[in-house]
C-alpha cells in the first residue's frame, strides 16, 4: 500500500480501489454462485480480468489500497464465510480457457481450462498421462496451485512450468515445476500469485485404451462420490495410498451425520454437503467437529483441503492462496 493511503479508513480505500479499477470492478457481488458449495456472502469488490493487462490494473489497485486479494477459479475447493470477503476478489472466469498442442506431446493450457475437458481432448489427440484429471472438477490454475490429483497421479507428474503473474511485483514469468514447491495437495504458491497458463509434458498413447480408462474413472466416481453442493474430498488422506480420511470418518461413525444445514455424505464420508439456503458456518463447524472426533478416537489429525475465506480468526491448514 502506498504511504498516502496506509492509514485511510476501509471505506476510503474501497472507493479508491473502485476508481483505479474502473469498469473492471463490481461492488458487493455474491461469491456463492462462483463456488461449488454455493454458500457464503459477497465480495466487497469483484473483478473479472480477461488478460495480463487487466491483471496489471488489479495489481495497481491492490498495491495502492492494501485490500486483500482473493483469486477464484472454478470455486471447487472454496468455502466463503457468510459475512463474505472484505477485499478484492479476482474471478478468473474470463481468463483463457483455451489450450494448444506444442512440440513433442506438450500441451499449453490457460488457467480456466476445465480439467475433465482437457483430459478428454488430450486423449482424443492420442496422448496419455492426464486421464486421471477427467474426474477432478477444477481448473488448470487450481490444479497447479493445489497439485490436484487422483487415481494414482497428480499434475506434478506432467507439469513442466507455469506462467505466473505476481500481484505484488506486477511481473509475470514462466516458473519451472521444481520451483513451485509442489507436494501432496499443496504448493508454495502464495495468495498474490496468479496462474495464467501451464505447460504439460504428456506421452504418445493409444486412444482407445485411454478412452476406456476415462470411462472407468467416470464410472468409479459416479458410483462412489456424491453430487450436489460440496467441494469434493474435504480432508487429505493421512497416509496416501494406505489410509484414507473417509475410512477414518467411517470408523468413528460419522457417515450421514447432519449439523443444521450441513451433513457428512452418506455416500462418501470424506464429502461434506451444503444445502440450498444453507450457511457456510454450518459447513465449517461440521468440518471441525469431524476433525476433532477423528483425532480424539484415532489419533490422526486430518488436514483439510478446503480453502477458507473470510472466517475471522480461523486459519487455513496451509497457504491461503485460492485458485480452484
Amino acid at each position: 500500500m502506498t504511504a498516502s493511503h496506509a492509514n485511510d479508513p476501509l471505506d476510503r480505500r474501497i472507493e479508491h480501489a473502485m476508481s483505479l479499477l474502473g469498469p473492471l470492478a463490481e461492488r458487493d457481488v455474491p461469491l456463492a454462485p462462483l463456488t461449488t458449495y454455493r454458500v457464503g456472502g459477497p465480495a466487497t469488490i469483484l473483478v473479472r480480468p480477461r488478460c495480463l493487462e487487466d491483471l496489471h490494473v488489479v495489481a495497481d489497485a491492490v498495491g495502492a489500497t492494501g485490500l486483500a486479494p482473493l483469486i477464484v477459479g472454478r470455486g471447487s475447493n472454496l468455502l466463503v464465510a457468510d459475512a463474505g470477503f472484505a477485499g478484492i476478489a479476482i474471478s478468473l472466469t474470463e481468463m483463457s480457457s483455451e489450450h494448444r498442442f506444442e512440440g513433442c506431446a506438450q500441451v499449453v493450457a490457460g488457467s480456466m481450462v476445465a480439467l475433465p475437458q482437457l483430459a478428454r481432448r488430450v486423449v482424443a489427440a492420442s496422448l496419455t498421462g492426464f486421464e486421471w484429471a477427467v474426474g477432478v472438477p477444477g481448473s488448470i490454475g487450481g490444479a497447479v496451485r493445489m497439485n490436484a490429483g487422483g487415481h494414482g497421479s497428480d499434475i506434478a507428474a506432467c507439469l513442466v512450468e507455469a506462467l505466473v503473474f505476481d500481484l505484488r511485483t506486477r511481473r509475470s514469468g514462466w516458473l519451472p515445476a521444481d520451483r513451485l514447491g509442489l507436494r501432496f495437495r499443496g504448493s508454495d504458491l502464495a495468495s498474490h500469485q496468479v496462474i495464467v497458463e501451464a505447460r504439460l509434458q504428456l506421452a504418445a498413447g493409444d486412444r482407445e485404451s485411454s478412452e476406456r480408462e476415462l470411462n472407468e474413472i467416470v464410472r468409479w466416481r459416479r458410483e462412489r462420490q456424491p453430487g450436489g453442493q460440496n467441494a469434493g474430498s474435504v480432508f487429505v488422506n493421512p497416509i496416501p495410498g494406505e489410509l484414507a480420511a473417509g475410512e477414518l470418518i467411517d470408523r468413528v461413525g460419522l457417515r450421514g451425520m447432519r449439523l443444521r444445514t450441513a451433513s457428512v455424505s452418506d455416500k462418501h464420508a470424506n464429502f461434506i454437503q451444503g444445502s440450498d439456503g444453507g450457511r457456510a458456518a454450518d459447513v465449517l463447524e461440521l468440518i471441525e467437529l469431524v476433525r476433532a472426533r477423528v483425532a480424539e478416537q484415532t489419533g490422526f489429525v486430518l488436514r483439510s483441503e478446503v480453502r477458507l475465506v473470510g472466517f475471522d480468526g480461523v486459519a487455513n491448514d496451509e497457504s491461503p492462496g485460492v485458485q480452484v
